[in-house]
């Protein structure tokens, strides 16, 4: 099974906390208590419903921390309607009480790693990578770009604090100088590790930033026809910078915005806008018990 980062698996600890805290509330699971013997023994397998990617699963081991769980697949593999994800065997009260909060991270991360790979695809054929961004959903960051890479896509900075993003509301306190603002950037202690990153949405602006070397230009919503225009700019000024297109990205625009020659491509939906990919717990006692 993937493995969590450090840092990753701290982040779904505190969520896991929360989430059954949020679930059993201070008298547990009083449906169980009432129909299920203390030592009734269960089994069920989770099983993906649609096709999609699958992401998620040390979040859902977590979750069955009091279960034997044992995984199918890796995250990052693809899955088809039926494929079976991991089982879990133990306590059936213990299994019922795990069930909602497990389906629910398998269910939110695979989502996110499906509609990345989905983007990753439509970007294919071309040196583009598709990245995420900060549009994320509160606490589930570290989790949410996790996915994010588990469908083939790559991560933007993780925060304010981990990179140099120049947007239009720093260069407006600024008077609109995009030199000023990269030498400050670059400046700052430090600063000196980071790549400086300017937001543009004018070719004018396009030219300063190329003329005070920044790293990375992001072409915020420019149509394809400045996009073009801002490649050759940049490949007779500062070839060595990166372009990165961010906007209005959907899968119908993405193959285009890819073809335009730029670097990087920056979509917001991935975090905010993913579909849950749709995963059921089987049980494998009596008959099927229904989705909680």
């Amino acid at each position: 099974m993937t493995s969590f980062s450090h840092d990753e698996s701290e982040a779904c600890r505190r969520l896991v906390d929360l989430a059954l805290a949020e679930d059993l509330g201070p008298f547990g699971d009083r449906t169980s208590r009432a129909l299920i013997p203390a030592e009734a023994p269960g089994s069920a397998a989770f099983v993906a419903r649609a096709p999609g990617i699958v992401a998620g699963l040390p979040a859902a081991a977590m979750v069955c921390a009091k279960l034997a769980f044992t995984p199918a697949l890796d995250d990052g593999q693809p899955v088809q309607r039926g494929t079976v994800l991991a089982t879990v065997a133990g306590s059936l009260r213990e299994i019922l009480a795990a069930e909602r909060t497990a389906l629910n991270f398998l269910q939110r991360l695979s989502g996110v790693a499906t509609l990345t790979r989905r983007f990753v695809e439509a970007a294919a054929g071309s040196p583009a990578r598709i990245l995420d961004t900060r549009k994320t959903t509160p606490g589930w960051r570290l989790l949410e770009k996790y996915a994010v890479r588990m469908g083939g896509g790559h991560n933007h900075r993780l925060g304010l604090y981990d990179g140099i993003l120049i947007k239009d509301n720093h260069l407006a306190g600024l008077g609109g100088d995009v030199q000023l603002a990269v030498t400050r950037a670059r400046s700052a202690p430090g600063n000196d590790w980071l790549p400086v990153e300017v937001e543009v949405d004018t070719l004018e602006q396009l030219e300063e930033a190329l003329t005070a070397r920044a790293d990375i230009v992001l072409l915020d919503n420019m149509p394809l026809g400045m996009m073009r225009e801002a490649v050759l700019r940049r490949d007779a000024v500062s070839p060595e910078t990166k372009l990165e297109a961010s906007g209005g990205v959907s899968l119908d625009t993405a193959p285009a915005i890819a073809a335009t020659g730029v670097d990087r491509i920056s979509v917001g939906a991935l975090t905010h806008s993913a579909p849950a990919l749709d995963i059921a717990l089987d049980f494998a006692i009596g008959a099927p018990a229904e989705r909680l």
